[in-house]
């Protein structure tokens, strides 16, 4: 099981702080159809850039020191890194083919891909992009997110319908958990007792618990007017204080809020079209959704869960990461 491995760094113009503007957060959308990050300033919401990136950037995810920022480019087989002080990509690694999702160690350290057209999650450093091992899943593997303490990886893999957990320190699989049809996401709780894992054409959520791998609760989504088969769960993100879970449900066009400690549904939030993923400001006070089919990020208030802006990015955005 041999791959390339290749990392290509590009120097980046050095860019002077003083007299450059200041910017609060920044907010970083993968656009899909474009080839491009747009970069908006969170305060303003007003573009600052738009990043050309490589083929189908998808994923998107910064480290845990928030000083890179990482992207799928599907169809060029590559991680690419964006540095979020000068916005431009400064390194491109061999991914293996078709990365999707990915996450990356809480110590920052460790990479692992989704490698949707070979069944193999890709497990490398991030800095040089040299592989450590690959993974066999099931087939499409696509989310993908490390626990809180660091010590389990849980992969979704589509056309399988299930959750995959791997040993972060053996790089094996430990379990695999049947789940509705097409997961797409996987989400810890901030305590990391438990896992979330969306399936898209299931319609529903599967709560796995963490340490015994066994499916406590699904969840199921009714909206009124909304057939059944519009209500596709993708991205997800649970509020700061874990209260609370924000899923993205696809055609629906609505995120729905769902409380993390009954597991009812509260609410949903109509957005745009197609809401694919979803981040929460690093203060907890506010949610953005990109909305795939009307090419717009909806900026959600969390304390009234009411909708305060559309924001134009470029085409087919697809999922969100934020630094300071």
């Amino acid at each position: 099981m041999k791959r390339r491995n290749a990392v290509i760094l590009i120097v980046a113009p050095i860019v002077l702080l003083a007299g450059s503007p200041a910017y609060a957060d920044k907010i970083f959308v993968s656009n899909e159809r474009d080839n491009t990050v747009t970069v908006l300033d969170s305060d303003s919401l007003e573009q600052i850039k738009t990043i050309a990136t490589g083929r189908r950037p998808r994923g998107i995810v910064t480290g845990p020191d928030k000083k890179e920022v990482f992207v799928c480019v599907g169809d060029d087989n590559a991680v690419q890194v964006i540095d979020p002080n000068t916005l431009e990509v400064v390194r491109t690694m061999d991914s293996g083919p078709d990365p999707e999702l990915m996450d990356v160690a809480k110590d920052g350290k460790t990479i692992y891909v989704a490698n949707e057209d070979d069944s193999m999650v890709t497990i490398m450093k991030p800095d040089t992009g040299e592989l450590i091992i690959e993974v066999p899943v099931g087939v499409e593997p696509e989310g993908m997110r490390v626990s809180p303490d660091g010590k389990v990886t849980v992969a979704t893999s589509e056309s399988s319908s299930m959750a995959h957990f791997i040993d972060n320190a053996t790089n094996e699989l430990m379990a695999n958990v049947l789940v509705d049809t097409r997961p797409r996401h996987a989400e810890w709780e901030p305590d990391g007792q438990n896992v979330w894992v969306s399936s898209e054409i299931g319609g529903t959520v599967s709560v796995i618990d963490g340490t015994t791998r066994e499916v406590v609760k699904v969840i199921g989504f009714e909206i009124p007017g909304v057939s059944p088969e519009q209500i596709q769960p993708v991205g997800m993100r649970f509020s700061k204080d874990g209260k609370r879970i924000f899923v993205a449900l696809g055609p629906a066009n609505r995120v729905a809020v769902v409380n993390a400690d009954t597991f009812e549904v509260e609410d949903y939030v109509l957005v745009g079209q197609r809401p694919w993923h979803l981040e929460i400001d690093p203060d907890g006070s506010r949610l953005y959704v990109a909305n795939g089919l009307t090419n717009d990020m909806t900026v959600i208030d969390l304390e009234t869960l009411k909708p305060l802006k559309s924001v134009p990015v470029g085409r087919l955005p697809w999922g969100i990461a934020i630094t300071p």
